[in-house]
């Protein structure tokens, strides 16, 4: 009984060194290196319709070879605090396996020590909120090494909010309107011929 035990014992901490050594990333541990702003239009953005230009590099400041583990770029859509607020499913975690501020894939592709540029056409399926952008670099094992975003620790600046689909078009209402008006003339059109006929009866 005691052997197996410690066999349990022994498997429980195995597996908690290997989760501390491999999977337990904390964006706490993350350096800020990432330079990443946005640019769009003023206003509120429209999902499937409106667009955002992301650039993203290396902080210049950083001495020389602070990217030499980089190699891979992840850029994401990411919920501002004031859309996680009795949200469990947009929660932020510092366990980066567990967080979910960062739902929405931009763009993932090669590093290059050059700064980027890209028009990201925002995707019909992201909901009414407020977001911020967020960048990491990621390691040869993927693994998130560094990060940057638009905005400030707090998640407070250059936030912009996004309005879903709300399922309706304009070429729906134009239908919709027409039908109506079909609707009417039939109606009345009815009634006309109901009423001739019951003129022709009493005759």
């Amino acid at each position: 009984m005691a052997a197996r035990v410690l066999v349990l014992a022994s498997i429980l901490i195995f597996s908690c060194f290997a989760e501390t050594c491999y999977g337990v990333i904390s964006f706490s541990s993350l350096q800020r290196t990432l330079v990443v702003t946005a640019s769009h239009r003023q206003g509120l953005l429209k999902a499937g319709e409106d667009k955002i230009t992301v650039r993203w590099g290396l902080n210049q400041s950083f001495p020389a070879g602070t990217d030499s583990s980089y190699k891979t770029i992840k850029v994401q859509l990411c919920y501002a605090p004031i859309s996680q607020v009795d949200r469990a499913w947009r929660k932020t975690e510092d366990h980066l396996n567990k967080d979910k501020t960062c739902q929405f894939k931009i763009v993932k592709k090669p590093y290059t020590n050059v700064n980027e540029i890209l028009e990201w056409t925002i995707e019909r399926d992201v909901p009414t909120a407020t977001f911020f952008i967020r960048a990491y670099a990621l390691d040869s094992d993927d693994h998130e090494v560094a990060y940057g975003q638009n905005t400030d620790a707090e998640k407070k600046t250059n936030l912009f909010e996004i309005q879903a689909i709300t399922g309706r078009h304009v070429s729906l209402d134009i239908a919709s309107v027409c039908f109506s008006a079909f609707s009417v003339v039939s109606l009345m059109g009815f009634f006309f011929m109901e009423k001739r006929k019951a003129r022709k009866s009493q005759q």
